[in-house]
């Protein structure tokens, strides 16, 4: 294995013991367990860390998440050509608007702009609404500041064997 693909098994194996720490279950977790199941070199690593009986736990909550993401996509096809002819409208419709008014358009736009951003980066996140997107979204930063400080804490413990094995050479 090259350092890539070593790279990559340590970062597959910190995601799976991230979402199999928890507790509860969260729509980001269930995301990284069956994104990671999706490889069949990659599952035989997430039955192994989890057990066989998480299998179906995740089989059914994969299920649910599936479902509502293709009932969101539909719908979004249909916005999208709805808004299209809108966003036209609107802007012959905007030259009139108070600075005021402006500007809370503006920043409801920037929001929009901000929470589709966000939904690409938390794992799962395009199936959520926006509420349930936030509490993933934190509960997903706090897990990853808490896998920061793992990964920070091994490489200290490395460190600190290697310095130890040179102090015994030396001698």
């Amino acid at each position: 294995m090259n350092l890539i693909e070593k790279t990559k098994k340590i970062k597959l194996s910190a995601d799976i013991a991230m979402a199999s720490a928890k507790r509860t279950e969260t729509l980001w977790s269930n995301a990284l367990l069956s994104d990671a199941r999706k490889n069949e070199k990659d599952m035989i690593l997430v039955d192994k860390m989890l057990g066989p009986e998480s299998q179906l736990k995740l089989l059914k909550s994969t299920d649910r998440m599936i479902m509502s993401y293709h009932k969101r996509v539909r719908c979004k096809k249909i916005l999208k050509t709805s808004r299209e002819s809108a966003g036209k409208r609107m802007k012959k419709a905007m030259m009139g608007i108070p600075r005021s008014n402006l500007a809370i358009i503006i920043a409801k736009r920037l929001v929009k702009k901000k929470t589709k951003m966000l939904k690409r980066l938390v794992p799962g996140g395009q199936s959520m609404d926006e509420f349930s997107l936030i509490q993933e979204a934190l509960d997903y930063i706090l897990s990853l500041k808490v896998q920061v400080d793992v990964m920070r804490s091994v490489v200290n413990a490395t460190e600190v064997l290697r310095h130890d094995k040179l102090l015994k050479s030396v001698e």
